[in-house]
């Protein structure tokens, strides 16, 4: 439990539930509020089939690819750092009239802003950590299903938290978990030196 729960946790916050939420109200602002959880909720249905996709043929790329750990650690340590601080440090928004569609199917909703480059990059690294023996498949598959559950919990209702929070503390939010992640991501940068210097 306590190795699912330290692979959900990351999922989570690059999942960036409140972010997403905030992102998807914007582009379904023409759909009344059930029309919104109805997408929200399918789109979501998508993005763990898609995260489940490259959970199970991710390990299998990176064979092929011969990737080591360490080079996964590092790598996975710096779209992490790069993530979060898009989160702290929001670009400005630009209106583009072509993202915004009557019914979004897939993209942009389940991808990217769910199942972007970053979280599957993370899955495919802790696909490749179990195959190594550092932590179990089951782990790892709990902590994919826990970390899209909680994301899915808070996107699903979405509109109704938006309402109750305000933007204000919606971007607090948001900001919040990017500071977390950013530790997260300099503790992955460190754990990736120290497996190469100790593979020299």
């Amino acid at each position: 439990m306590q190795d699912a729960f330290e692979v959900a946790l990351p999922l989570f916050l690059i999942m960036d539930p409140v972010g997403n939420a905030a992102a998807s109200l914007a582009i379904l602002r023409e759909h009344t509020p059930s029309r919104q959880r109805a997408i929200i909720r399918r789109e979501l249905v998508f993005a763990l089939a898609i995260v489940l996709l490259f959970h199970f043929l991710g390990d299998a790329l990176l064979g092929l690819l011969d990737i080591e750990q360490s080079t996964l650690r590092l790598s996975g340590g710096i779209i992490l750092f790069i993530i979060a601080m898009k989160m702290v440090f929001p670009p400005a928004q630009e209106n583009d009239p072509e993202a915004v569609t009557r019914d979004p199917f897939i993209v942009p909703i389940a991808v990217p802003l769910i199942a972007g480059p970053s979280l599957l990059a993370a899955v495919m690294v802790y696909a490749r950590q179990a195959q190594a023996g550092m932590m179990g498949q089951a782990s790892v598959l709990g902590g994919v299903l826990m970390a899209w559950g909680a994301t899915a919990l808070i996107m699903a209702f979405t509109p109704d938290l938006a309402r109750i929070l305000g933007p204000r503390a919606m971007r607090a939010m948001e900001r919040l978990m990017g500071l977390i992640l950013i530790l997260m991501a300099v503790q992955m940068l460190e754990n990736g030196i120290r497996i190469f210097v100790q593979s020299l």
